[in-house]
């Protein structure tokens, strides 16, 4: 039975996986394996809101934060050789890789 190789990108910076992606994909249409994606997850975004005066004096002013954590799938078809390539992409700091074997 076949195997691919599914790739999870997470990120807060949606520049950092999208370079990734391109040299994923670079690599795929080299070798010539099959390429599936970037496929787009749902965006999580995280919210906090705070209260900007500190002791509670004065108006009701509050500062709202939010941080989006963007995230990208990938599957590629197992072979050896390309995931010894994928592997050796230079990940940025910052970006959240995952690499999981599936059965089709």
């Amino acid at each position: 039975m076949a195997q691919r190789a599914r790739i999870k990108l997470a990120s807060t910076e949606i520049n950092k996986i999208n370079k990734v992606s391109t040299d994923i994909k670079e690599i795929t249409d080299k070798t010539g394996v099959t390429f599936r994606g970037p496929i787009p997850l749902p965006t999580k975004k995280l919210k906090v809101t705070t209260r900007k005066s500190p002791d509670g004096e004065g108006k009701a002013s509050w500062e709202r934060y939010e941080m989006r954590i963007h995230k990208r799938l990938i599957d590629v078809s197992a072979d050896e050789r390309t995931l010894r390539l994928i592997m050796r992409v230079p990940i940025p700091e910052g970006l959240n890789i995952e690499i999981e074997m599936v059965d089709n």
